[in-house]
This record gives structure tokens, sequence and C-alpha cells, in this order.
């Protein structure tokens, strides 16, 4: 719908005469208001250092491939591992969450996995690409504890389509001692 001459015309004589308003002074608040308090900041802060110190030197990088494999496994079943041949029994996705977070989530998993008597499960860690100077948190954190736990057979990283080097295939064996 297009305007007429006689509609332009109407509004320039109804708006004959009208002034815009002026408008006051923003109120400003007296009072500042109080600076923002990080509550748990101090927590925060001393949860990076303490997990910044336990890290072993034998961290990977964001794109490292992991693989590892108790002695006694073939390379064989490394090599069908790295395929991705096992069927997943169970996946576990570990994005967003802190590393005390994950570390609960991945031994809760791992446990529940071991009772249930899974052969293969997948974790999702991701890459990293966000994890900051220290490298990537999850990943690292993921490679570190599948390797301590006598259950876990071998891991190796994801096929592409699985989740490339931001994720795992964990062959699980018996549970030999508490997660």
């Amino acid at each position: 719908m297009g305007h007429s001459s006689d509609d332009d015309e109407l509004f320039r004589k109804t708006m004959r005469g009208v002034r815009p308003l002026r408008l006051k002074q923003p109120v400003v608040a007296t009072r500042p208001r109080p600076p923002a308090k990080a509550r748990f900041r101090r927590a925060d802060e001393q949860a990076v250092l303490k997990e910044s110190l336990s890290l072993d030197p034998a961290t990977v990088e964001t794109g490292d491939e992991l693989s590892f494999h108790r002695s006694g496994i073939r390379a064989g079943v490394v090599r069908k591992l790295r395929a991705g041949e096992f069927a997943v029994d169970a996946e576990l996705d570990l994005h967003g969450l802190t590393a005390t977070e994950a570390g609960q989530i991945l031994r809760e998993f791992l446990a529940d996995a071991l009772l249930h008597g899974l052969q293969c499960v997948r974790i999702i860690h991701g890459k990293g690409r966000r994890s900051g100077p220290g490298g990537p948190v999850l990943k690292n954190l993921v490679n570190r504890s599948l390797q301590r736990l006598e259950a876990v057979m071998a891991f190796a990283s994801a096929r592409p389509v699985d989740g490339g080097t931001g994720a795992v295939y964990v062959l699980l064996g018996k549970l030999k001692t508490r997660i």
C-alpha cells in the first residue's frame, strides 16, 4: 500500500505547529551501586590451582590422538578399536562440564558400565579448543583417568564420524579394582 499525495498533505497539515518535546536530564542515582562480588571466586581459584598442580607431565594437546592399551592386549584388537569396529554399548558426553564434575560423572559412568558388563563405550570429551593455555582440560582428565583404571583394557581416539580427537572408544574388561 503506497502513500498518496493527499495522505502526505493531510499529515503535513496535522503536524503543523507541532514542536519536539524537550526532555529533562536523566535522573542519576545518588548512591553508587555496591561492587559485584564473586561469591565463589576464592574456591574457584583454589580448585583451578589444585587441578593445575595435579596435572601429569604427560598431557596431550588439542588435536592429539589418544591411544593406550594394557600389556597383553593384541595389536589387532587395538586396530579394531581405532577403526570403530566394536559396537558401542553406551556413550557419555562431557561437554560443558568442569573438570570436577566431569571426573565424578566419568567415574559413575564407568562403574555403571562395568556393573552391567559393557564391553565398549564412547566418551566425548571435546577437543579442548576453548580450554586456554593449559591445554584440553577434559581430554587430559579422560586420558589420565582411563589409564589409571585397571578395568580399561584399551582406548583410542574415535573415527572422525564419531568425534575424532574429541572422543575416545574405550574397551572394558572385568572390574579388578575399585573406581
